[in-house]
C-alpha cells in the first residue's frame, strides 16, 4: 500500500464543495482498497501511546464554536481490534495502550468521509506521545512499516504548516511569505530524502517556528516519510495554502 500525509485544515472545509474535497476524494480513489486504515491524527495528542482498539469507534466532535451541522457529522467506520494488538506488538518495546475509549477525531474524518465515504474499511487511530521528540516518533514510524505489505494504508494527519495566530478565519487571505518559504523547503526535503533535516526542523531557521509553533501537526509527517522504500517515490496530490498560514499540502509515499 502507498501511506499518505494529508493536511486536514479547518474542519468546516470538510462540509462544503470545494478543491480540497475534492482532491481527498480522488486520492481516495487512486489508491487499492485498503485492508485497513491507521490514522496518526494531530489531535490525540497526549502523554503516552494508545492505539483505538474497539470494534466500532465514535465519531469525536472535538471542537467548539462551530456550525451545528458539523457536530452532527458522523463516520461509522468500523475498528480493528486485531490489527490493533498487531500494531501493539510490532511497536514492542514502547508500551502501547489498547484504547476503547476514544474514536476518530475530526482529523481522521474530515478527510476519511471524502475519500473512502462508504465509511467499510475499517480505522483505527494512533497516538501521539506528547513527550517524546520528533526522532523517536520517526523510529516509531519506522516499526510500522510492514503494515504496508498487509494492505493497511497508514494515513499521517496534519499540517505542514499550521498557525492560528496568523489564519484568517472566514475571509480569503493570500499565503504569508514565510508559509510559502517553509513548504517550499519541507518540499525540497522531502524530495531529496533528507529527512535528517525535517526530524530536526527546529534547526531551519524562523521559518519554522512560524509554520509549527507546536509540533502536533507536523508530527504526523514523520511517520509517513518512516515508512518510505527505497522504491518509493513522493509525490504532492494536494496543495495550497489556506487563510494564509495552514498548508493543506498532501505527501503521498508510493
Amino acid at each position: 500500500m502507498p501511506a499518505v500525509f494529508v493536511g486536514h485544515g479547518n474542519p468546516m472545509l470538510t462540509l462544503g464543495d470545494n478543491e480540497y474535497t475534492h482532491a481527498w476524494h480522488s486520492l481516495g480513489a487512486a489508491f487499492p482498497r485498503p485492508r485497513a486504515i491507521l490514522c496518526v491524527s494531530a489531535h490525540w495528542y497526549g502523554p503516552g501511546t494508545a492505539v483505538t482498539a474497539m470494534p466500532a469507534p465514535r465519531t469525536i466532535h472535538d471542537f467548539g464554536g462551530f456550525p451545528q451541522a458539523l457536530h452532527e457529522v458522523q463516520y461509522p467506520a468500523p475498528g480493528d481490534p486485531v490489527l490493533a494488538h498487531q500494531v501493539s506488538a510490532l511497536l514492542a518495546p514502547v508500551p502501547v495502550g489498547l484504547d476503547a475509549r476514544w474514536g476518530l477525531d475530526h482529523g481522521t474524518w474530515t478527510v476519511l468521509r471524502h475519500a473512502f465515504p462508504d465509511a467499510k474499511v475499517p480505522v483505527l487511530q494512533l497516538k501521539l506521545d506528547a513527550t517524546q521528540a520528533p526522532a523517536w516518533h520517526y523510529a516509531v514510524g519506522q516499526r510500522l512499516a510492514p503494515l504496508r505489505e498487509q494492505g493497511v494504508l497508514i494515513v499521517g494527519s496534519g499540517n505542514l504548516v499550521h498557525n492560528f495566530q496568523h489564519y484568517a478565519w472566514g475571509q480569503p487571505r493570500a499565503p504569508l511569505d514565510w508559509a510559502v518559504r517553509f513548504e517550499t523547503t519541507a518540499r525540497t526535503a522531502i524530495l531529496e530524502g533528507n529527512n535528517a533535516a525535517l526530524i530536526e526542523y527546529d534547526t531551519l531557521g524562523d521559518d519554522a517556528r512560524l509554520a509549527i509553533p507546536t509540533p502536533d501537526h507536523y508530527l504526523p509527517l514523520l511517520y509517513v516519510l518512516a515508512v518510505r522504500t527505497a522504491a518509493d517515490r513522493f509525490t504532492f496530490p494536494v496543495e495550497g495554502i489556506e487563510g494564509g498560514s495552514m498548508s493543506m499540502l498532501a505527501v503521498r509515499v508510493g
